[in-house]
């Protein structure tokens, strides 16, 4: 379902609209207060505006909600409450709930944990374009837990989130060109995502460039000193 896009001029546009029960601007104003946008920084006025917009069914406030109660932002920390609110809202369809969702399920947090119901999750929110969720559907066709082992599979979704630039799948899929998992072996095009996750600061990738530097390295000294012993690469674990 579609939502109908608002677009207001000021701030007291936003809360006139709260406040006479539009749900989008209720939602929009617990945002301004949570991260301090045009008003001071304020999360139980936050809650308060997203709880009115979510009892209203609006899913980027149920989201939201549930994120509230998954940090303690606002309210005390209670994973049930965020798998509840989450799951309204990934109901709906929304991918970052789904997302949130998933990862509860994989973690047992709010819900009991059950890794098929966080894969569930996370393949309908990667099949809308999540790329935290893409990268964590790649590492379970990648390891084979809940779904089969299928390394194709898992380089098309690590490909996918590392193409919105999400590191830790920048850094998975380096390693398959690396190794010929899912892909033809290719050292060139593995540096080149460790690369690109390496300058968003990933320390996986920093890692495995490391290594392939250093074994670059030992290698141009072996025609002179013997055999180099390699060293190894790390890869991403789901977030």
């Amino acid at each position: 379902m579609q939502k109908t896009r608002h677009t207001w001029q000021s701030l007291e546009e936003v809360r006139t609209a709260a406040e006479q029960g539009d749900p989008a601007a209720r939602c929009y104003l617990g945002i301004c207060y949570q991260t301090g946008q045009g008003l001071k920084q304020d999360y139980p006025e936050a809650m308060k505006w997203f709880r009115r917009a979510a009892d209203q069914n609006d899913s980027t406030a149920q989201c939201y909600l549930g994120v509230c109660y998954q940090t303690g932002q606002g309210v005390p920390q209670e994973f049930g409450q965020a798998a509840k609110w989450f799951r309204e809202a990934a109901e709906q369809g929304d991918p970052a709930a789904q997302f949130n969702l998933g990862v509860l399920y994989e973690t047992g947090q709010g819900v009991p944990q059950n890794y098929a119901e966080a894969v569930k999750w996370y393949h309908s929110a990667a099949e809308q374009g999540e790329p935290q969720a893409q990268f964590n559907l790649g590492v379970f066709y990648e390891t084979g837990q809940v779904v089969p082992q299928n390394y194709e599979e898992a380089v098309k979704w690590y490909r996918l989130a590392a193409e919105q630039e999400c590191g830790p799948a920048q850094c998975n899929l380096g390693l398959c060109y690396e190794t010929g998992r899912g892909v033809p072996q290719d050292i060139r095009e593995a540096v080149r995502w460790f690369c690109r996750a390496a300058r968003q600061g990933d320390k996986t990738a920093q890692h495995n460039l490391g290594v392939y530097y250093a074994n670059l390295e030992a290698a141009e000294k072996a025609t002179q000193e013997g055999e180099p012993e390699a060293e190894g690469l790390e890869e991403s674990q789901p977030q």
